[in-house]
């Protein structure tokens, strides 16, 4: 069956990444392209990083996969990811995290972890309701804070507002579980910081244990995000989905993924109501680009998941396959799944791709 896909190329290594991946699904997959640019060199030709053609192709598809987009740092445009998150309520962010035999691990035994984290989008610090310093809004906004609170904040403050709703807490956590069920996972693990957030985070811990008795098969838990950071480096076999708030969920997929070998290997997606937007977990390594370089397993493995979205289970399972397999064996891998990265027997972006695509035949 034809699928129409939107593929955004993304900057930086986006675009070479872009294409091996495609190159992979097309070897398995029957994929009709819209091929769309964003990014910052689509911002300084058209003023937007996120142009309303690259939405409107999405809307029309329903699908999506991205390849990397910068985010400049503390200036500029903001991040397109949460724009996209936004524009498209793309409210939960699901981040497999998975060890694949022959990644470089710091474990001892990295074969235990295959983890799924599960992360509200939408809502939280990342909802973008920020007051600059020293602006006349802002002094009024901490006025009125201190006057309701009764608590001081220091002059010449920024200041960022963290919605947490009952409504957007309990659509995140029943996704959680609901995608437990279907993949046949035995555990979901709420993770706030409630004992001192009693309010935000307080609500997120109440509404998950409550959306948790409709799934009595389903072991339940709850975790303070700080003890979980722990738990994860000495014990993570314990855990199985983790569903956490928008900052906690960012930073804890990043903590999970340098389990399994780094963002390298850590595919991701971005799921709503109508559309659903696949992409790799890792940035656009500008300085690496038109270097054919980059590892592009992350995409890949975003695409495997985009597959299974689309019900092409069998194409998606063929595929993984064939990327553990290219990584078990460690001869087409790039430098950075090599025992040493300066080892010269190390392939490139493309080449990568290819073996991939060899072991699909």
């Amino acid at each position: 069956m034809k699928h129409n896909v939107t593929l955004i190329t993304g900057d930086g290594v986006g675009p070479e990444l872009a294409q091996a991946m495609r190159k992979c699904v097309d070897a398995i997959a029957d994929i009709e392209w819209d091929i769309q640019e964003a990014g910052i060199e689509v911002y300084e030709k058209e003023g937007d990083p996120l142009p309303q053609r690259v939405l409107d192709s999405i809307k029309k598809n329903k699908v999506a996969i991205k390849a990397p987009i910068t985010t400049p740092l503390g200036k500029g445009f903001r991040s397109v990811n949460v724009r996209l998150r936004k524009e498209l309520d793309l409210y939960a962010c699901l981040r497999p995290c998975k060890y694949y035999p022959g990644v470089k691990s710091l474990l001892k035994d990295p074969e235990k972890v295959d983890l799924v984290v599960v992360r509200e989008n939408t809502e939280d610090l990342y909802a973008g309701i920020e007051f600059e310093q020293g602006e006349e809004e802002t002094k009024e906004i901490a006025k009125k804070i201190e006057e309701a609170s009764k608590k001081t904040i220091r002059e010449n403050s920024g200041i960022s507002i963290k919605p947490i709703s009952d409504f957007g807490t309990r659509r995140i956590t029943t996704f959680a579980y609901e995608y437990a069920k279907s993949n046949n996972r035995k555990k979901v693990s709420a993770i706030t910081k409630s004992n001192i957030m009693k309010f935000t985070d307080g609500l997120f811990q109440k509404v998950a244990e409550d959306v948790s008795k409709n799934y009595p098969q389903i072991e339940s838990d709850h975790v303070l995000v700080d003890n979980m950071c722990m738990q994860l480096v000495q014990k993570p076999e314990n855990y199985d989905v983790l569903v956490l708030p928008n900052l906690y969920g960012d930073i804890l997929s990043d903590l999970c993924a340098g389990l399994i070998g780094g963002l390298g290997v850590a595919p991701g997606a971005n799921i709503g109501e109508e559309y659903a937007v696949f992409e790799a977990t890792h940035g656009s390594a500008p300085k690496y680009k038109d270097q054919n370089k980059v590892n592009p397993t992350a995409l890949i493995l975003s695409a495997v998941m985009m597959l299974r979205h689309l019900k092409e289970q069998e194409a998606a399972d063929k595929l993984e396959q064939a990327v553990a397999e290219v990584i078990k064996e460690g001869k087409d891998v790039t430098y950075d799944l090599k025992p040493s990265r300066d080892d010269p027997s190390a392939v490139g972006t493309q080449e990568m791709a290819d073996a991939v695509i060899a072991k699909l035949k």
